[in-house]
């Protein structure tokens, strides 16, 4: 039965960004509806994305942290913590569920979104056409019509891959039961994170880095810093490697052969299970976007303007589908500026460069603005200085002082442009550092700003005060 229905704001897509727009819809008043396949409603984030794994991660953390505890006053005897995966991921799904209904299902309800259940496709300008799933032949028409399709993970041609079985960030998240051992192609924060959520459960993880560093996208010191905390920790991480072709390990009485080439020497790494995190591609495919003028770049990302407008005028999109940074803060905050400009509001829009970025690794990593290499392209000097997180108060006194600090600012102006870091805390300490780059405040204005002691945020005041002084020489309490 074929039925169609009409809107003044017609969605594909069902996760952050859809839920950004309809939540300024409907403070415009606009009739929605969002047509959704694929992941459950509210996409990666809190289907297989930023809940499940900071879940996981908390867990790995509370098991593996106290027997590693850096305390003589605390000991512990033969009786370890042990952990079960297969506990975990039953945890994992009663919070995903939970979270789900409580700021999807309800969401959408409540601002009176009608959800259509099946695959999309553009068909005329604003029309969506849902060519299967449980509303298949349903039309729905609407003035204007956001794309936001999310992403999946994307599986880079390798020798030998489709032979082999593997993990990815969200097929591990349907395992019920633990590796134990893994080798991870792949060293961004998808690797990481998982590599030492398995970690610490208890796999043997192998980490296998195409680039000379992991986080290669980040500041240079933010990758080198988290290597090291990943080898003190038993995590082997390999940098520099040139994947030849993997296999299955019958041969080798393991699971998988990963063949690679690492400094110019051929090496073979072998463990019960692979898990591949190469990055991750836009859900651009097959959705109609050729035949009503939308163009997509090399990376299947969909092309909008600054206002988030695709090349067919009464068309916008939003979310990891129109390309880096697939944040999910980012994608909410799109879908929210594409609804006012498509309303008429012209002119929300972001600006990129202030835009944090975090790996919830332990010690998590935060950054945001220019790093000291693109500042040296750019002008040719930089004024940067770092400091040790063994140089901070708030670190000595709980004994973890991994990690850095370091602050790039402008040559003439003093102006705050990057803040990159690697500690405890990172996490909560980039807020700060946002409103820094974001309103152009000196490292004056830092360190002129009563800091609580102890905190660990006094290590971005730290590296303000290394501009105008030898912090290594400075008592707690001097301004």
């Amino acid at each position: 039965m074929t039925t169609s229905r009409s809107y003044d704001l017609v969605i594909l897509g069902g996760g952050s960004a859809a839920f950004a727009a309809i939540t300024e819809a409907d403070r415009r008043d606009l009739s929605i509806a969002i047509v959704n396949t694929g992941l459950p409603l509210g996409g990666t984030c809190v289907n297989v994305g930023c809940i499940p794994s900071k879940h996981l991660l908390e867990v790995g953390k509370t098991a593996y942290e106290p027997p590693n505890t850096p305390f003589d006053a605390v000991e512990y005897d033969d009786d370890q913590p042990a952990t079960n995966w297969a506990a975990a991921i039953d945890e994992k799904d009663e919070i995903v569920a939970s979270l789900r209904e409580q700021n999807y299902i309800d969401v959408a309800e409540h601002f009176g979104t009608d959800i259509y259940e099946g695959y999309g496709c553009l068909v005329d300008n604003t029309t969506i056409g849902v060519v299967d799933g449980a509303d298949a032949g349903t039309t729905i028409s609407g003035e204007k019509a956001l794309v936001a399709t999310g992403s999946s993970p994307d599986i880079v041609p390798i020798d030998g891959i489709d032979t082999v079985e593997y993990e990815t960030s969200e097929t591990i998240l349907e395992r019920c039961d633990l590796p134990t051992s893994i080798v991870m192609i792949g060293g961004g924060y998808v690797a990481l994170e998982w590599g030492q959520i398995l970690h610490h459960m208890g796999t043997d993880v192998t980490i296998l880095q195409r680039s000379n560093r992991v986080l290669s996208e980040m500041e240079g010191q933010l990758g080198r810093e988290l290597q090291r905390c990943f080898e003190a920790e038993g995590i082997t991480v390999e940098t520099g490697v040139d994947i030849e072709r993997v296999s299955e390990g019958s041969e080798t009485g393991y699971g998988v052969t990963v063949e690679a080439t690492v400094a110019g020497d051929s090496q073979t790494f072998t463990a019960a299970d692979l898990f591949v995190a190469t990055g991750v591609s836009p859900n651009t495919d097959d959705i109609g976007l050729d035949e009503i003028g939308i163009e997509t770049d090399g990376s299947g990302a969909i092309v909008v303007d600054d206002g988030f407008q695709t090349g067919n005028p009464d068309v916008y999109a939003a979310g990891d589908c129109i390309g880096e940074p697939m944040l999910e803060t980012v994608a909410a905050k799109e879908g929210n500026h594409a609804v006012n400009n498509a309303s008429g509001d012209e002119g929300s829009t972001i600006d990129y460069h202030t835009v944090p970025k975090v790996v919830f690794t332990s010690p998590e990593v935060a950054s945001v603005g220019t790093t000291e290499l693109e500042y040296m392209n750019e002008h040719g000097t930089c004024t940067c200085r770092t400091v040790k997180m063994d140089d901070v108060p708030k670190a000595k006194a709980v004994e973890d002082t991994r990690g850095l600090v370091q602050v790039v600012k402008h040559h003439e102006t003093d102006e705050i442009v990057g803040v990159h870091m690697v500690g405890p805390r990172a996490a909560d300490m980039i807020p700060e550092a946002t409103l820094a780059v974001k309103f152009d405040l000196t490292v004056d204005d830092i360190i002129d700003t009563i800091h609580p002691f102890p905190t660990f945020s006094e290590a971005f005041k730290h590296a303000c005060q290394a501009f105008r002084r030898d912090t290594s020489k400075m008592s707690c309490c001097v301004e």
